[in-house]
């Protein structure tokens, strides 16, 4: 049975999810592979069949990051709301990856291009914020966003002498703050 505390009250207020799981039909199930990229393959591909996405997954992985690669057409319903859903397969698809293991890599799940996408208007709400920031010779915040898309900004200006970044408030309205570094704007 399953229960969903939408919080009409607070739309902003995250959900509460209770399952039961049926053990039976969760034993009759493949374990996952033990390379952790397979694993990441694994859990995205099963994900997207339950979604009902026809869909497969590319894996690409070095030292440091396993990328998946979800291919497909309508691939909207994945990426969910400014991300949200792909945000939170990512997350699992990582966390069943290193289960168990003391190894760790980033991994980092893309759809349609949405990773790229989200990256370039990241960008340019960061060069607009710098530009505002030094124009009126006073700090700018950004809209509120994820822990990943702030270091996303961070990274992009980290070599801008003009200005400095810092976040402010707490989840999940925190928000990138760009401030210049002399308050006259020039």
């Amino acid at each position: 049975m399953e229960e969903l505390d939408a919080g009409d009250q607070d739309a902003a207020r995250p959900a509460r999810v209770e399952a039961e799981v049926d053990e039976a039909s969760a034993s009759e199930r493949a374990p996952l592979p033990d390379d952790p990229a397979e694993r990441v393959r694994a859990v995205v591909t099963l994900v997207t069949s339950a979604m009902g996405l026809r869909a497969s997954v590319d894996i690409e992985e070095d030292a440091e990051t396993i990328r998946a690669t979800v291919n497909g057409d309508d691939l909207g319903l994945l990426i969910g709301k400014h991300g949200g859903t792909i945000d939170a397969l990512q997350h699992l698809a990582a966390r069943a990856a290193f289960r168990g293991t003391d190894e760790r890599k980033l991994v980092v799940l893309d759809a349609a291009g949405y990773r790229e996408r989200r990256e370039a208007a990241l960008h340019r709400a960061a060069d607009r914020a710098v530009s505002d920031a030094l124009d009126f010779g006073r700090p700018v915040e950004l809209e509120p966003m994820s822990a990943a898309e702030r270091r996303v900004v961070h990274t992009y200006l980290r070599d801008r002498t003009e200005v400095q970044t810092h976040s402010e408030g707490d989840e999940p309205d925190r928000r990138l703050v760009v401030t210049p570094v002399r308050g006259d704007g020039g």
